[in-house]
């Protein structure tokens, strides 16, 4: 028999914890241009505090297999939304840029303890039948408070200063972490196998390496010709290559590679993996192109895209309980088919395309996205045996950063590589609507590329299946 748990009140303390944590990651990206004028620093300077918070989830993630079996649930929990208090309270009396880059480096420690942490609970806790609703919960917190930081973001800059964003914050996180201690119990065993420092230093430059290098080239400023860049993903490559086979010789090893002999387990990464690319390329492209290209403010641009992701939030909870009912393939395959349809009509935006019509797109997408994120997530982990849930998490929750990284770098690559070939067959390239219309050309060419990724996970989609599991390894 599966113990018994205030499943109710465990959801609720790692909600709220998480939604304020990804709330404050991307409300901060729209002060951006406040920031680097307040502290008197460059572009690149400023898009540390990202980039930083990128590396640290890359060095962490794929440690938290590891610490899930060296630490309580209670102490994790405990550990991360400390880290999380500290940081955002440490942001919000900020008064110069380092103190502002290390309050961000205790954040993402956070969230990097957090997120695994939240997905392992989930498949403790509840039962299989169950799970994709409670999944579905996170699939809100994970899209949804993203989209509402530059909303509220916006509002609080343009009333208040960008120090509100936290204070805003640090009151959500107060009330998680009293809940989380009230009813939050330990639910895992802790096994405190023996820790590789070979195997964590691998990690460590490998991730961490990857993610630097790809975060450096959609800076933008040198881009792919920067050594710097070259040398961090060659150099990230090897680790990954030498970590990968440590792994498969070690007998407990610090993030268990046999996840990947379960199919259900490989599908469902590959489909998360398609999802993150595509809304991470969009949520950077989208902003940019209805600033530039269409010429509206950022409050309206962040407007423009909260109807969707707030769609996206509330019907994620639904898809789960539709999952639990009928299982991915009637979710996951008609999902991808709309998100595929909405990134080719987005390859026919132009300067002159109406408000109605781009919200209209991306509600489309957010809806096609949430069909397919949670329920083939929720499938492939369920697959697993239990032992195995921390290190499932582990490494789905690290390739989401390295691949989100990746596909931030990557769009604006092709953006850029647009708009210079626009512009170099233009006869008036100052004019503002010919920037305009080379912003529309470099954004046809990312949507496209967006569109075949989608068209490579329809293929994959069709080989999902609804896994059975076993309720006698559950109890």
């Amino acid at each position: 028999m599966q113990k018994q748990y205030n499943t109710r009140a465990i959801l609720t303390a790692l909600l709220l914890c998480g939604f304020v944590g990804m709330f404050s990651e991307t409300a901060l990206n729209i002060a951006m241009t406040n920031l680097m004028e307040v502290f008197q620093i460059s572009a690149a300077t400023a898009q540390w505090l990202t980039t930083g918070f990128l590396l640290t989830l890359g060095i962490i993630m794929p440690m938290s297999g590891l610490l899930l079996q060296w630490f309580t649930t209670r102490q994790l929990f405990t550990g991360s939304i400390i880290s999380l208090i500290l940081g955002t309270l440490i942001a919000a009396l900020s008064i110069n840029f380092e103190m502002l880059m290390f309050a961000r480096v205790l954040q993402a420690i956070g969230m990097g303890l957090l997120l695994p942490l939240m997905f392992n609970t989930i498949l403790v806790v509840y039962p299989p039948e169950k799970r994709g609703a409670a999944m579905g919960f996170v699939g809100l917190v994970i899209m949804f408070a993203p989209a509402t930081g530059p909303t509220i973001g916006g509002l609080l800059i343009e009333y208040l200063t960008w120090h509100y964003i936290f204070w805003f914050s640090l009151p959500f996180l107060v009330v998680g972490l009293l809940v989380g201690l009230k009813y939050l119990e330990n639910v895992t065993e802790v096994a405190k196998p023996r820790v590789d420092l070979l195997s964590v230093a691998l990690s460590t430059i490998g991730f961490g390496g990857i993610v630097f290098g790809f975060s450096k080239a959609g800076e933008g400023s040198e881009g792919w010709g920067s050594v710097v860049v070259i040398t961090s993903i060659i150099v990230g490559l090897v680790a990954l290559v030498l970590f990968t086979l440590r792994q498969s010789f070690m007998r407990i090893p610090m993030l268990n590679l046999r996840v990947f002999k379960y199919p259900m387990y490989v599908v469902g990464l590959l489909l998360v993996m398609t999802c993150t690319l595509i809304i991470m390329s969009s949520m950077i492209i989208l902003p940019m192109f209805l600033q530039t290209g269409a010429g509206l403010s950022v409050f309206t641009a962040g407007l423009m895209l909260l109807p969707g992701s707030a769609l996206n939030g509330i019907l994620s909870p639904r898809m789960g309980s539709l999952f639990d009912k009928y299982g991915p393939k009637w979710l996951v395959i008609p999902g991808i088919v709309i998100v595929a349809i909405m990134l080719w009509f987005f390859t026919t935006l132009s300067p002159a395309s109406s408000v109605a019509f781009i919200v209209a797109l991306h509600i489309g997408l957010m809806v096609g996205v949430g069909m397919i994120w949670m329920p083939a997530q929720t499938n492939g982990l369920n697959q697993l045996p239990p032992e195995l849930y921390p290190h499932g998490t582990a490494v789905m929750n690290t390739l989401q950063q390295v691949v989100g990284a990746i596909g931030t770098a990557v769009a604006v690559s092709i953006l850029t590589g647009g708009m210079e070939k626009y512009m170099h067959g233009s006869s008036n390239p100052t004019k503002l609507t010919e920037i305009a219309n080379a912003m529309a050309a470099g954004t046809h060419n990312v949507f496209i590329f967006t569109m075949s990724i989608a068209l490579i996970g329809l293929i994959i989609a069709l080989f999902i299946r609804r896994v059975v599991v076993n309720r006698e390894s559950m109890s």
